[in-house]
């Protein structure tokens, strides 16, 4: 029972970071990202290639996962530099495909379809985590990091001028505002931030393959920010347990047949963030706001 909690609580950890940080690019700035799995999966692939081919030190392996997806989405931070809106919604859904074809084909690197077995365990300084409550230890810490580095972001002058674009482009550029800048470091943070997720997802699992990065984790994570309540530091993070804790809740019920839980679980999260939208548009966190008539 503790270890099914402790790996509980190092996914909703995990799933967290990637909410949060998709959170900075849809809550503070207003872009709407669907290639938020693809950040997460190429954190992941780095450090399980790293520890693999190099060293299994976490603390090597998830600057290397950073900056690697940081260059890498500078992909999708170019179309922004000249699309807005459904626009851009556009071109990072087509990042998200185009990452899942390479996750899927490039063998060499991500194993294909088959995936990364053998991914050797987390070693910080000598320590090697080998018990599930060390690893949620890890997640649980590098969650808060995340969440500190965001919340540190977002009060200072970079997180004002996101509000500002979020309001208005155009006033924020009449105003003197690099908006081309300031958007291209945006998905470059955040970006980076989530593949800290993808390098403890890996290391914890010792095994990744492409169907965890694929389109449907871009939407989950969307639903967890959206019914959390985007804009807000926590609320990503409430929306995560939620969503999280829905399938265990589910699991419980005897009336209900295990080959429907997934069903009914995918019924639950659209009924949910139908009722929100029409209840509580803002997320649970939010300010409460009626929705428009």
């Amino acid at each position: 029972m503790l270890a099914y909690v402790f790996n509980l609580v190092t996914l909703i950890s995990i799933n967290a970071i990637l909410a949060v940080t998709l959170n900075f690019i849809m809550g503070y700035a207003g872009i709407y990202s669907m290639a938020h799995a693809v950040f997460f999966g190429v954190g992941a692939y780095v450090a399980a290639y790293f520890a693999l081919h190099f060293s299994s030190l976490f603390f090597l392996a998830v600057p290397v996962a950073m900056v690697v997806t940081a260059a890498l989405s500078l992909v999708l931070a170019l179309p922004a530099l000249r699309v807005r809106g459904e626009y851009f919604v556009a071109a990072s859904l087509g990042l998200q495909v185009l990452g899942v074809t390479v996750f899927a084909e490039w063998k060499s690197f991500t194993g294909g379809l088959g995936g990364v077995i053998g991914i050797p365990p987390a070693d910080l300084f000598g320590a090697v985590l080998s018990d599930p409550g060390q690893y949620a230890l890890l997640a649980v810490v590098c969650c808060a990091l995340v969440l500190l580095i965001i919340a540190c972001l977002a009060r200072s002058s970079f997180g004002r001028s996101l509000k500002a674009i979020r309001d208005s482009e155009s006033a924020a550029s009449a105003y003197g505002k690099n908006v081309a800048l300031i958007k291209t470091l945006l998905v470059v943070v955040s970006a980076a931030l989530a593949a800290v997720a993808g390098a403890i997802y890996a290391y914890y699992l010792g095994f990744i393959n492409v169907e965890s990065f694929t389109l449907d984790t871009s939407v989950l994570l969307m639903a967890m920010v959206i019914i959390g309540g985007t804009g807000t530091l926590l609320g990503p993070v409430v929306g995560t347990i939620l969503l999280m804790l829905l399938p265990s809740l589910f699991s419980y019920l005897s009336f209900l047949p295990s080959t429907e839980v997934g069903s009914v679980q995918q019924i639950a999260y659209g009924a949910a963030m139908v009722l929100l939208m029409i209840f509580r548009p803002s997320g649970l966190v939010g300010a409460h706001k009626k929705a428009p008539r």
